[in-house]
């Protein structure tokens, strides 16, 4: 998910809109105007493709001014971008817009506090499936904008054995197995105990989660296992503690926080009519 998804801006604008805007009418059909977009917080900037094609599809005439790069860093009060075009297509598009790049950027921005905090430990910081509905895509390409990875985009593109999964194949060799008949990049069993790590590692999968494992089994189980299968640490963790789980040698980190617990950044877009 490190390239740019393909992006079909229809049903959020369909949401939006319905039969048409009814306020924008009341707006001269060829008043032209200018905006500005704001954020009124410090953020990565991300999901610029999604902003445009908003305005895109309503008016490609519409230009936008870019200023700052996509991934950027920037401060509270700065000028994102700048608009020029007719009045309507601005006033229409601008919720939509605004929706999904506040959403994305703070997601990203999110991502980039979760990377910054495990830097230099060698340990990557993976997102999950707990994304906005609608949304996977382009949050999964949010979260690669800030700095941390895409752990499977779905259930269609990796094997992660859960405690469901477990129970319904009757053991964790068993669940393996069968797994393995299917194939897949990915083949990872979730585990909850030493004993049940000890039964992953005998059924040799690719990855091996440690589900709320406290610091000290952490440690227990990267000493254990040795290298020989790639293990992930989840459960409980956050941005306070995220930097000591990356330090007990553990190679990835799922934080379902990343996708599902972001706040929207507050942005601001101000429209100016001009003379006709």
């Amino acid at each position: 998910m490190n390239n740019l998804p393909t992006i079909d801006i229809s049903a959020f604008l369909k949401e939006d809109i319905g039969a048409g805007d009814l306020t924008a009418l009341i707006i001269s059909s060829s008043q032209e105007a200018s905006a500005t977009v704001v954020t009124r917080e410090g953020m990565i900037c991300c999901g610029q493709a999604w902003f445009d094609a908003v305005f895109e599809q309503l008016d490609a005439n519409v230009k936008i001014t870019w200023h700052c790069a996509e991934g950027d860093w920037v401060d509270a009060g700065a000028v994102l971008c700048e608009l020029q075009g007719l009045a309507r297509p601005l006033l229409t598009g601008e919720r939509t817009a605004l929706n999904l790049l506040q959403t994305l950027a703070a997601t990203a921005t999110q991502a980039h506090f979760y990377a910054q905090a495990v830097l230099g430990t060698g340990c990557k910081v993976l997102d999950t499936r707990k994304t906005i509905p609608g949304l996977r895509d382009a949050q999964k390409y949010a979260v690669v904008c800030g700095g941390c990875h895409n752990h499977r985009v779905g259930l269609y593109d990796g094997i992660l054995i859960k405690e469901n999964h477990i129970m319904a194949a009757g053991s964790i060799a068993l669940a393996v197995e069968r797994a393995k008949v299917i194939g897949s990049i990915l083949l990872e069993v979730e585990v909850e105990s030493m004993d049940e790590l000890a039964q992953a590692l005998e059924a040799k999968p690719t990855r091996i989660m440690l589900d709320n494992f406290s610091l000290d089994a952490l440690r227990t189980a990267v000493e254990l296992v040795n290298g020989r299968v790639e293990l992930e640490a989840s459960g409980n963790i956050t941005l306070d503690n995220i930097r000591s789980v990356a330090e007990t040698g553990v190679d990835y980190i799922s934080i379902g926080a990343l996708t599902k617990s972001v706040q929207a950044v507050d942005l601001s877009m101000r429209i100016d009519l001009e003379e006709e």
